[in-house]
This record gives structure tokens, C-alpha cells and sequence, in this order.
């Protein structure tokens, strides 16, 4: 039976999208729920699967735009994997091992041989007394053709003479000058852009041209967060499964912080400035294919363990293309964390229709005065870019002052971001 695969739909405003690369050859035998094939709308990379096993007979080119429920291949069914094929997919879909590279099996395939190979003597050709002696092809296919071991040779060795010794002393810069050295070259390298890549760079774009961006500075002392991951981490891995990050303790603090400058998570609809009861926080996610904004909703309600594990679980579905339009519209309010990549400082881009983005940077120890005392502190840099037409330089000042604040006390991510001395005296 000929069944056809169509182009699934990824969200309601998506009527295109652009064949990515094929994942299989065309007239290849494909297993039921194999990945097949890329496909990139301007806003995610997703992934079509066989519905059911058989031969495959593509119909559409890579990079070519196809609509929405549009047939990309067929499947002859009345063709069925091997049985080796079919549990192979399964075994590296299920169970992935790490790759051996074809060098380093013939290498072990060569050792194993010959540390099995007896020799005239009756001792193995590998010697396990004389193991970190090289020893040259040449002189291996020597070896076996005699019946020869490493220690049968070392011990037929009447003296050491003046060739030996100076071989010794100049293994170094021999080695030295063996270093392969890259070739130069003139060549070019092209290749297309992605659908999502050319809808961000359009976006970052109009950005610049179409809002009043500026960017404010503070540092954080993160020594107070690090000390209480490093104090529950444990615990906090068997409770919950998963490790605790730094990303949950800044979405919660963001989230907080919302309740005292509310227009940091405002939007610009037309003439008017709407300004949610809600924070949904975009996490940026760094895949091959370009930036993702998964968005973690309701922020505001959730604990720390909840948005710990909501972001490591789109994070995942980011990068291995299974996430779905719905996780990436929307948002209030965007986080991006240059720090993972070793960033000191940097200005973020606001994420449109959003007015505001914060940015993570490295955390570097540095000397710092505390209670006129010179110490080394874990200090991060964080940078608010923002919308000047509706966020005044006190909100964002302020929204920069209040998250230093709540991090610096985690605690009061739980007291509304107000001190223990605070609500007890309903101040």
C-alpha cells in the first residue's frame, strides 16, 4: 500500500514552510516513527516522521517551500525494513553509544591482533614489559613477518650507540616539525539561509529601526545563590530528579520583580500600552539552526522546581527539534544568557512585540567593597535593553536595582520581595 506523508501543520499563522534536508536517501527502506526529513518555518525547525515502515519516494527538494498539508514523499509499505535495520534504528534511538570512529576501530582491530599473535617464542607481539615503545609500520610488518615481539627485538640489542641516543634527543623536535600545518587557501564557503534565520535577522532589523532601545547596567553578587545551590544541590537532585540551575532563580526574581515595575512587561498595540497581569518569560536557546525563545508561562505562580524543570524540558525540545510553535509564541518578557558562551558584557536586543530583555553574563570572581572591606566575590553582570517609549529610565533602573536585591536574598523570592523584618511588622 502507498501511504503519503504531508506536511504537518506547526501552528495556525504558519501556511508555508521550507524543506530543511532529508534525512534519509531517496528509495530507502525507513522504520515506522523514523525522522525522515527537517522542515523550518520562520519560526522553529521541526521534524517529519514515517507513519508507518517501508520504501521511501521523495517528491519535494531541499530547500524548496511547500504549503501546509502539502505530500512530501510516499511510503510503499508493501516494502519492509530487515529486521537487523528496524532493531538497529530502535537501538540507536533508544540506547546511543558513543561513535567509534573507523581509525580508532582499526586500531583496536590491529592492537587485539596482535597481542593475540604468538611469536616464534611463544610471546605475544604486543609486549606488556616494553607497552610505551613506538613502533613504526615498517617495522610491525617486520616484526610479524619474523615472529618477532617488541621484547624479543629490545633484548637482541648488543649496544646503544651514538644514532640511538641522538634519535632520543631529537623526538621532541621532530615531533614538532611533524605538527600538520593547514594549508592555505582561497576558497569560499556558501549556504543558504535557513527560513528561521532569515525571519531573525528581519526581526532584528526592524528592532533597530523601529523602537527606541537603550540598555542599563548592574552587577549582581552571586555568592548567595551559589552557596545554597552548592548547600541543596544533593538533596535537591533526589527530590526532584534533575540538577538546580541558575536560569529558575532569574526567571522567579524577573517574575517578582514584575510586581514592582509592571511596565518592564508591557507591550505597544497600536496606540495603546497593554500591560499583562501575567509573566510569561522567554528562555533563549542557542540550537544549530538559530536562536528559540521557548516561552515558561504563568512564571509569577510557579516554584523554582517547576521552572527548573519546564526549562531544561524546552530547552531539550529545542535542540532536538521536537518543540511545537505554540512553546515559542507568545511571551512578556525575554532572558538571554551570553554567559554560558564566556560573555563578560553585552547590550541584549529586545525579542518584538516585547519592550524589555534582560541579559546573564559570566560569572567572574572580582574584588568588591563590602562593609568597607576589600573581598573577592562571584559577580555577574546583568544588562536590561529596553523600549524608552514606555519604560522610563527609573523602571529600569529600578527593575535592575529590585532583581540585584532579590538575588542577593533569595529568600525573599518566597516573601512577595520583602524581608523577614518587613511582614512582620506590615510594612
Amino acid at each position: 500500500m502507498i501511504i503519503e506523508i504531508k506536511v504537518p501543520s506547526p501552528g495556525e499563522s504558519i501556511t508555508e514552510v521550507e524543506i530543511g534536508s532529508w534525512l534519509v536517501e531517496d528509495g530507502a527502506v525507513v522504520a515506522k516513527d523514523q525522522e525522515i526529513a527537517e522542515v523550518e518555518s520562520d519560526k522553529a525547525t521541526l521534524t517529519i516522521v514515517a507513519s508507518e515502515g517501508g520504501k521511501i519516494a521523495i517528491k519535494a527538494e531541499e530547500g524548496e517551500a511547500v504549503e501546509v498539508g502539502a505530500v512530501v514523499c510516499t511510503i510503499d509499505t508493501s516494502v519492509e525494513a530487515p529486521a537487523a535495520e528496524s532493531s538497529q534504528y530502535q537501538s540507536q534511538s533508544t540506547d546511543k553509544e558513543p561513535a567509534t570512529s573507523t581509525k580508532d576501530q582499526e586500531s583496536s582491530i590491529e592492537l587485539s591482533e596482535a597481542k593475540s599473535r604468538p611469536s616464534a617464542s611463544g610471546d605475544p607481539v604486543s609486549s606488556t614489559e616494553h607497552d610505551k615503545v613506538k613502533v613504526t609500520s615498517v617495522a610491525k610488518e617486520m616484526m610479524k613477518e619474523h615472529g618477532l615481539s617488541v621484547d624479543d627485538v629490545i633484548n637482541g640489542l648488543k649496544r646503544l650507540g651514538k644514532k640511538e641516543v641522538e634519535a632520543v634527543v631529537n623526538a621532541p623536535q621532530a615531533a614538532a616539525a611533524a605538527i600538520p600545518q593547514k594549508e592555505a587557501t582561497r576558497d569560499e564557503k556558501r549556504e543558504r539561509m535557513s527560513s528561521l534565520r532569515r525571519k531573525l535577522s528581519a526581526r532584528l532589523v526592524s528592532v533597530k529601526n523601529e523602537t527606541a532601545m537603550l540598555t542599563t547596567f548592574n552587577e549582581i553578587d552571586m555568592s548567595y545563590v551559589m552557596d545554597m545551590r552548592k548547600k541543596y544541590q544533593p538533596k535537591f537532585v533526589d527530590t526532584h530528579g534533575f540538577k538546580l540551575g541558575f536560569m529558575s532563580f532569574f526567571t522567579k526574581a524577573v517574575a517578582t520583580t514584575m510586581d514592582f515595575h509592571p511596565m518592564v512587561n508591557a507591550q505597544i498595540d497600536g496606540e495603546e500600552i497593554v500591560i499583562p497581569q501575567f509573566v510569561d518569560v522567554g528562555i533563549a536557546v542557542s540550537t544549530p539552526k538559530g536562536l528559540m525563545v521557548p516561552i515558561v508561562r504563568n512564571a509569577e505562580s510557579k516554584t523554582i522546581p517547576a521552572i527548573e524543570l519546564e526549562i531544561k524540558e524546552l530547552a531539550e525540545k529545542a535542540r532536538n527539534k521536537k518543540i511545537s510553535v505554540e512553546e515559542l509564541t507568545g511571551g512578556t518578557f525575554t532572558i538571554t544568557n551570553g554567559g554560558v558562551f564566556g560573555s563578560l558584557l553585552s547590550t541584549p536586543i529586545i525579542n518584538p512585540p516585547q519592550s524589555a530583555i534582560l541579559g546573564m553574563h559570566n560569572i567572574v570572581e572580582r574584588p568588591v567593597a563590602v562593609n568597607g572591606q576589600v573581598v573577592i566575590r562571584p559577580m555577574m553582570y546583568v544588562a536590561l535593553s529596553y523600549d524608552h517609549r514606555i519604560i522610563d529610565g527609573k523602571d529600569s533602573v529600578g527593575f535592575l536595582v529590585k532583581l540585584k536585591e532579590l538575588l542577593e536574598n533569595p529568600e525573599r523570592l518566597f516573601t512577595g520581595g520583602k524581608d523577614a523584618g518587613e511582614l512582620m511588622l506590615g510594612i
